[in-house]
């Protein structure tokens, strides 16, 4: 079917990250099946972190091999390194997530090097990916972290996000991610950033990735829709928080982006009851993590129509990788 706006699940990863107890897999699998079945077409079912480092993703190559099962479904990792994309390309996903933070200061802390060391690595994963045969061959997403504001660094120059944008696309990216990691962003800040790396990047898909720490979350998705961009990241009610933003609260709800973007005539493909029933697998699974959402709380409004036709509600997702 045709989606106006795609949006991707990133809880898995980005929402399981730094909470303490392990998720079993098999509840993990049951959260990614039940929202590729609600129409949720791409998911970063997980991080190629060694699990020394995130004992969360112990499980990761069991995780995408079984999600690589799900017809339709673009699987989606995060790489930190050259290592981790190739443990990617030998299990075979569908879409690599590189990080590089536009804060020179927190990418010190996330990674433990210097943006242009993190830049050069990214070099290497383009080319290693390019080896790979062109059936098989995974597309490489960049991501621009603090690319809307730093927790050590405070505001970040427009034109660093630029030039950084500009490497990457350069460097041979299949797209590009601008993330508010840790909530600083508003409206304005949204259009401005987006709209400068847009023009400079041409055609190069563009995703948003807002958290909504401090509750302009679903105000900037607004904004960046006026901007051009049609990709965002969401979570499962609100999972998720970077763990270098002391107090902050997680990605944007996924329901709660869902049903904005519903109510305004864009087609996500999702059934919407389907996604919310999706939450109490996840409670089961972890009775103690924080979820939040407007409309699991206050449910869907008399008389709501979705923008999604009905007849495709049901439907696998349609790969959009």
């Amino acid at each position: 079917m045709k989606r106006d706006v795609v949006l991707r699940e990133v809880g898995l990863r980005d929402g399981l990250q730094i909470h303490p107890q392990f998720m079993p897999t098999e509840d993990k699998l049951a959260w990614i099946r039940a929202e590729a079945a609600a129409g949720i077409a791409e998911i970063e079912v997980t991080s190629y972190t060694p699990a020394r480092l995130l004992p969360q993703f112990a499980d990761a190559e069991q995780v995408t091999s079984e999600s690589l099962r799900i017809p339709g479904l673009t699987v989606a990792a995060l790489i930190p390194n050259l290592r981790g994309a190739q443990r990617g390309v030998e299990l075979g996903v569908h879409k690599l997530d590189f990080v590089l933070s536009v804060s020179e200061t927190h990418n010190q802390k996330n990674v433990r090097r210097s943006r242009e060391e993190s830049l050069a690595d990214f070099k290497a994963v383009i080319t290693l990916v390019r080896g790979v045969p062109a059936a098989t061959r995974p597309k490489v997403c960049g991501g621009l972290a603090t690319a809307l504001g730093c927790s050590y660094e405070g505001r970040v120059a427009v034109s660093e996000v630029v030039r950084l944008a500009v490497a990457m696309a350069e460097a041979g990216a299949d797209e590009l991610t601008i993330p508010d990691t840790v909530g600083y962003a508003d409206p304005a800040l949204v259009r401005t950033v987006f709209t400068a790396v847009m023009k400079e990047v041409g055609s190069l898909p563009v995703a948003a990735h807002f958290h909504d720490t401090r509750g302009t979350g679903l105000a900037n998705v607004a904004a960046a829709l006026d901007a051009g961009v049609r990709h965002f990241d969401a979570a499962l009610a609100g999972l998720g928080g970077c763990p270098f933003a002391p107090g902050a609260s997680g990605n944007i709800v996924m329901e709660d982006a869902c049903f904005m973007l519903e109510s305004m005539g864009y087609a996500t493909g999702v059934d919407l009851e389907q996604l919310l029933a999706v939450r109490q697998l996840v409670r089961n699974a972890l009775p103690d993590i924080d979820m939040h959402g407007a409309i699991a709380r206050a449910g869907l409004p008399r008389g709501f129509v979705p923008a999604t036709p009905p007849r495709h509600r049901d439907a696998r997702p349609a790969s959009v990788s």
